[in-house]
């Protein structure tokens, strides 16, 4: 029996970090970007509701493929078994830095010097 591979993708978007577990990660044809495909979420026959997981489920409902931008990624995990995915504010102060790049400015605004 070959075993299925789960992965735990975090990455950054628009001032929040997403955190996504997929069965297929691969480089995409489009140049600087990464594809995750298959999403996984929790449990649908769990009692206890999720509030940030069924925010990210309404977000990516209906979606076949993720194209993600590699600049926004912070990693990928291989992983035993899926958990719950989740959306959280990715606030100023954190512990995790974004690459510095002189393209893509943290906070979104890009029309100052």
């Amino acid at each position: 029996m070959t075993k299925r591979h789960i992965y735990k993708v975090l990455f950054y978007s628009q001032g929040k970090q997403y955190e996504l577990y997929a069965r297929r990660v691969r480089q995409s044809d489009l140049y600087g970007f990464i594809e995750v495909e298959q999403l996984v979420f929790g449990e649908k026959s769990s009692v206890v509701v999720d509030p940030a997981e069924e925010q990210l489920k309404s977000e990516f409902k209906g979606v076949k493929k993720v194209s993600i931008p590699v600049h926004a990624i912070i990693r990928i995990d291989e992983v035993e078994k899926e958990g719950a995915g989740r959306i959280t504010s990715a606030a100023v102060g954190e512990n995790i830095m974004p690459f510095p790049n002189a393209v893509y400015r943290n906070g979104g605004d890009t029309t100052k010097s």
